[in-house]
């Protein structure tokens, strides 16, 4: 039996990482297959180890916006390779991406560059801890803010009770001060903020869930946020690691309307690139280090490659303000393609997922009663036809500037052959 270039190169990955993957999604587990080794990307196609080409709507879990390899970005990662790698020291990149970020996310009135999404929901938290004076918590059920200890928490956990850690190596005490709400249940907030009110930190939320698969807020749930954060004393810190110059330019905040205290960008902000970043109001990231108590530091933080990848991109999108209506507009087709297959869908934007549930996915609780062997029978079925989409049931379809009419009519088409 002759095995594929990809199987081959994941047997030996085997010997060298846990499950032969650098991160747990990429294993293809809950579909079935041994992950696809790429060899390549340009536009909507990725190409694997094989030589087979596919449609791309995992887009590297959303930066690819503009689609892969895109001449600018590649463009300005070259010249900055030109004048070295990295510095560990301070150079005026990182000025300007911070004018950029802070002219569409006006909420972030200082901020603090990073290397990764997780790095950046951690500090804020930490931030938002040393500005209250407070150590609790409230995050959701199904929303993930990356893998630091205090957020690793099971997502069943009962309400008001401590939660407990959902990873080995996470000791009970990190995760004693996380408080567990229910996503577009403003009830479940309220009861919490009752009986730890005086305690709570901060509220972090995903503005439009996409890690339990997309799951857009309620009608009143951000805003509600909002006002019992206020009300208490307590921040709001928006999680726009996905979200943030995906939904709009200014990202959720500005297509909800909401303003939270602090928020964490990555993904686009780094146009591909390992970058992420926190910010807020001033008062609260002059607690940071060197200006305050709060200790946040990365040698790597500001890198002027990923620094030059993210102007570029954000540069992009600022010169082609029609493209989120043409992501829209390209979602709605596939959205609709789906309906018409008999499928269930959430779309927020340029972001969809495809539930195998009869019931209306609200929150994690109705997440999690999707087949996902339905799930799994749907990804193959796209794989074969030469789409590619995320190989789990909770996560995103991203889609990108570079997917073509074309592809997204014949991806409509292959949707609606489904059954």
């Amino acid at each position: 039996m002759n095995i594929s270039s990809s199987e081959r190169l994941y047997e030996k990955a085997l010997g060298f990482m846990p499950g032969g993957v650098n991160s747990p999604v990429r294993a293809f587990r809950s579909v079935g297959r041994t992950p696809l080794f790429i060899d390549r990307a340009y536009g909507d196609r990725i190409i694997d180890a094989d030589g087979n080409e596919f449609i791309d709507y995992v887009c590297s879990w959303g930066p690819d916006i503009l689609g892969h390899a895109y001449p600018t970005i590649i463009s300005a990662v070259q010249k900055q390779c030109e004048s070295g790698l990295t510095f560990g020291a301070c150079h005026e990149g990182e000025i300007h991406l911070a004018e950029k970020i802070r002219s569409h996310f006006p909420s972030m009135e200082m901020l603090r560059l990073v290397s990764s999404g997780t790095e950046a929901v951690m500090s804020a938290v930490r931030a938002a801890r040393g500005f209250t004076g407070r150590d609790r918590i409230v995050k959701f059920e199904g929303c993930y803010h990356g893998h630091s200890d205090g957020l690793l928490v099971k997502g069943g956990s009962g309400l008001l009770t401590n939660a407990i850690p959902d990873s080995a190596g996470v000791p009970r005490g990190y995760t004693e001060n996380t408080l567990l709400a229910k996503y577009n249940d403003l009830s479940s907030v309220e009861q919490l903020f009752e009986r730890f009110g005086g305690d709570i930190a901060c509220v972090i939320v995903e503005p439009c869930a996409a890690n339990m698969g997309v799951v857009p807020p309620a009608e009143g749930f951000l805003q509600g946020l909002r006002d019992i954060t206020a009300r208490h004393g307590s921040l709001l810190i928006f999680d726009e690691v996905i979200t943030g110059f995906r939904l709009s330019i200014g990202g959720a905040q500005q297509y909800y309307g909401i303003t939270p205290d602090l928020t964490a960008l990555g993904k686009i902000v780094g146009g591909g690139m390992p970058l992420a970043a926190y910010g807020g109001r001033h008062d609260i990231m002059e607690c940071v280090a060197p200006l305050g108590s709060v200790y946040q530091a990365g040698t790597l933080s500001g890198n002027p490659i990923a620094v030059a990848a993210g102007l570029a991109a954000i540069s992009e999108l600022e010169h082609r303000p029609e493209i989120y209506a043409e992501l829209d507009k390209k979602t709605v087709q596939i959205e609709s393609a789906a309906r018409s297959a008999g499928l269930n869908v959430n779309r927020c934007g340029s972001l969809m997922t495809v539930f195998f549930t009869d019931k209306k996915v609200m929150n994690y609780d109705s997440a999690v009663c999707s087949d996902t062997q339905k799930y799994a029978d749907y990804f193959n079925y796209l794989i074969e036809n030469g789409i590619y989409t995320a190989p789990s049931q909770f996560e995103a379809m991203f889609v990108s500037a570079a997917h073509s009419d074309e592809d997204i009519a014949a991806t409509c088409d292959i949707i609606r052959g489904y059954k």
